[in-house]
């Protein structure tokens, strides 16, 4: 019975996942809107939010094209990474200590890992199998982008481990009698920093950069394989947003309300911040990019880490 209800709750998930992602284009389209001083969709439903039903319907009614150029298999197995990678990580994402498909794993954290390196292999793919120079280039700047950013991501979560002694997502939380931005204000920062970058979503969408790549490793997709990278994009988003708030925000704690609700209002809030960000900083050049990684992520993340490793080994023999 167990597996029954683990089955259904991955089933359920996987849905509510699709549905958000889909709210979320529209949601964010509106925000840019607001932010812009126009009126963004408003034209079919209420507020226009028969807008996401519209492009969804668009998507699934498109052509499934294979360009004669293009490798057959990896082609197709690219954009189903993309959205696997994505779509898996949400079986280790508690929304309080009882509230997890698949359970509390004692090393969610490093799963998690593993899944973000998985979607690099499927965005190269996609690049690579389409047989186009734009796409390779959007492909080649996407895996250099994620290496960049994953290491000071990495580093910035193990002075988390430190202080919680956990690996287990569960297990963080519940270490916060304090909210850890407070604690690692310098870690919360390269941490939302390179969960953007991961993203690939403006200011960091150099991948795509439409100006200069078409569309970058997507240029030859069309209907559901486009609709696949979309999905993991946008599900990416929500997955980066909610890991800050566990990892940083103190998770499900609060006062007087559910703990599941508190994360999800906290989580709502910084996807918000990310349309935010997406409305008001340009896009930098490649260079710039790849300088902030190198030369001021990854020293400060080691900074950071070494300076979390002597205070916790002061407080724990004593020496502070």
């Amino acid at each position: 019975m167990s597996v029954v209800w683990t089955a259904l709750g991955m089933v359920l998930t996987i849905l509510l996942l699709l549905g958000l992602a889909g709210f979320l284009v529209f949601a964010e389209r509106r925000v840019l809107a607001l932010l812009q001083n126009r009126w963004g969709p408003n034209r079919l439903g209420p507020l226009g939010v028969g807008q996401a039903l519209a492009d969804a319907l668009k998507l699934l009614s498109k052509a499934d094209f294979l360009p004669s150029f293009a490798d057959p298999w990896l082609y197709r197995l690219a954009p189903l990474v993309v959205a696997f990678s994505a779509l898996a990580a949400f079986a280790v994402v508690p929304l309080d200590p009882h509230l997890s498909w698949a359970g509390d794993w004692q090393i969610g954290l490093l799963f998690l890992l593993a899944l973000s390196s998985l979607h690099v292999y499927g965005v190269f793919l996609g690049g690579w199998a389409s047989g186009n120079k734009f796409a390779l280039y959007g492909a080649i700047r996407a895996v250099a982008q994620l290496v960049s950013y994953e290491l000071p991501m990495g580093l910035s979560l193990l002075a988390i481990v430190l202080l919680s002694g956990s690996l287990s997502l569960v297990g963080i939380v519940t270490a916060q009698s304090l909210p850890y931005i407070l604690l690692q204000p310098l870690g919360f920062l390269i941490f939302l920093i390179a969960g953007m970058a991961e993203t690939e979503r403006l200011p960091f969408d150099l991948p795509e950069a439409e100006s200069e790549l078409v569309a970058g490793y997507h240029t030859e997709y069309g209907g559901m394989p486009f609709g696949f990278f979309f999905l993991g994009e946008y599900v990416s988003l929500v997955l980066t947003a909610i890991l800050t708030s566990l990892l940083y925000l103190g998770g499900w704690h609060g006062p007087w309300a559910p703990g599941w609700l508190w994360l999800l209002g906290k989580s709502a809030l910084l996807i918000f911040f990310f349309f935010w960000l997406r409305a008001t900083l340009p896009r930098p050049r490649y260079d710039q990019l790849l300088h902030l990684g190198w030369q001021w992520l990854l020293p400060l993340a080691l900074v950071n880490l070494m300076g979390t490793a002597v205070v916790a080994a002061g407080l724990r023999w004593g020496w502070l």
